[in-house]
């Protein structure tokens, strides 16, 4: 005679189908929003393929769902030459077009941006969906160059290879995927970060006239690949722009490279001829400590750099506003 479950048992095996069933609705919104990615990248795609659109006609349909649309932020001028990009690397590799519906957008924008062949991006989609990564954990994995460890390993060594679609549990707790059905996100450091920026920019325009603010997720470009800068702003005294990029999260010297490297596409490609060299300031916030540093360029000397800075808030005053803004937001995430 078998044992009847307890209240508790029962209890837990309500809440798994809870859970299960809520896992199963946002890969069913997962895997509609990546095919309306798709269906808009191949239209894009054939559109210019054939000539019937120019490259700016792009930027117009941006401007156009903007306007219909204003609340998705996910059909930006970048992001539909993403979708476009996003059909074209998969149209013609069916081997993996069962792995490319389950993975949300996000891990789709790292792995398009970062991998260097098909067989790194393959290597990257298998590897998210097994090991069920999130976005931040899959770009953790970049950054330590697992493709490169572990392709030169003998391939008896890694089995984590072999794709297996049963007991997958792909990540779809993506900002995308809640957008695009009107429900508000689960906070995570991403929505936190994005809260932190428009605060930001709402500070520096409410500092007066001498900034100008110019755009949010300003984009970048350099040899075909695609970059994000936080903020872009314009001082009328300094004749110079001022690029913002904020992190949420512990202080690393990578960052500020990072930065520099915005800085230098800015005076590349962005910067007018009458102007000054582009002015970089990058802000690390999180419960411990906030690192504000300021990046000048190198032809600069100290004392035009010093007079640079009292045209710019102080490393107090950000502080103190950078403290104001996390604890407030901390605290409205967590009500």
């Amino acid at each position: 005679m078998s044992k009847k479950p307890t209240l508790r048992e029962q209890f837990v095996e309500v809440s798994q189908r809870v859970i299960a069933a809520r896992q199963n609705a946002l890969q069913s919104a997962n895997t509609v929003l990546l095919d309306l990615y798709w269906q808009i990248g191949e239209y894009i795609s054939n559109k210019i393929t054939a000539a019937e659109w120019a490259e700016n006609v792009v930027e117009q349909l941006a401007q156009h769902l903007a306007h219909a649309q204003p609340v998705l932020r996910g059909f930006t001028y970048i992001n539909l030459l993403r979708m476009r990009q996003f059909y074209e690397t998969y149209k013609d590799h069916k081997k993996v077009a069962v792995l490319v519906k389950l993975l949300p957008w996000a891990h789709h924008l790292i792995i398009l941006n970062r991998s260097k062949s098909a067989e790194e991006r393959e290597f990257y989609l298998r590897m998210a969906l097994q090991e069920g990564w999130s976005s931040h954990e899959l770009g953790c994995q970049f950054k330590s160059n697992l493709f490169e460890r572990v392709v030169l390993l003998p391939r008896k060594v890694v089995p984590m290879m072999l794709y297996n679609a049963n007991g997958i549990a792909a990540p779809v707790s993506d900002d995308y995927i809640f957008e695009f059905l009107g429900l508000p996100p689960v906070h995570t450091e991403t929505n936190l970060r994005r809260m932190l920026v428009q605060k930001l920019k709402s500070f520096f325009i409410e500092l007066g006239y001498d900034f100008c603010f110019i755009q949010s997720e300003f984009p970048l470009q350099i040899s075909e690949q695609d970059f994000i800068l936080d903020l872009l702003f314009f001082h009328r005294g300094l004749n110079a722009l001022l690029a913002i990029e904020l992190k949420v999260g512990e202080f690393e010297p990578s960052h500020l490279e990072q930065l520099s490297f915005y800085l230098k596409i800015l005076n590349d490609n962005v910067k007018q001829t009458h102007e000054q060299p582009s002015i970089g300031l990058l802000i690390c916030v999180n419960k411990k400590e906030t690192v504000i540093e300021y990046t000048f360029h190198n032809t600069l000397l100290p004392t035009d750099i010093a007079e640079c800075k009292t045209y710019l808030p102080s490393r107090r005053m950000l502080h103190t506003k950078l403290n104001e803004f996390y604890i407030e937001e901390e605290d409205a995430v967590l009500v």
